[in-house]
């Protein structure tokens, strides 16, 4: 993934944010059978499927964008390797070039 600038934009962060609590969540699944949103919220099923629903939003966002005109933030399929150039013409990284 690659930035043009420094820092990312809210949207960004966020679903950042709840993939990586997602990916940590089925890590600990997977290694320990030991489920951490539920064990968090386990007194409150709707908010723990509330939880799983938008780490499933957050992760599709995330391949979703291309290029976030916010913050610069690249991903998704239309950007090739950092820097080049896509079918539209356009640079990954907002028209700077990775070195």
């Amino acid at each position: 993934m690659c930035m043009g600038k420094s820092k990312m934009c809210v949207g960004h962060l966020v679903a950042g944010a709840l993939v990586v609590v997602g990916a940590l969540n089925w890590g600990l699944v997977g290694l320990f059978s030991f489920n951490l949103v539920n064990a968090i919220l386990g007194g409150a099923p709707v908010i723990e499927r509330l939880v799983y629903v938008l780490v499933g939003l957050a992760a599709l966002f995330m391949l979703a964008m291309c290029h976030c005109k916010k913050c610069g933030m690249g991903g998704g399929s239309c950007c090739k390797k950092d820097g080049e150039a896509t079918a539209t013409g356009d640079s990954c990284c907002g028209g700077e070039k990775k070195m």
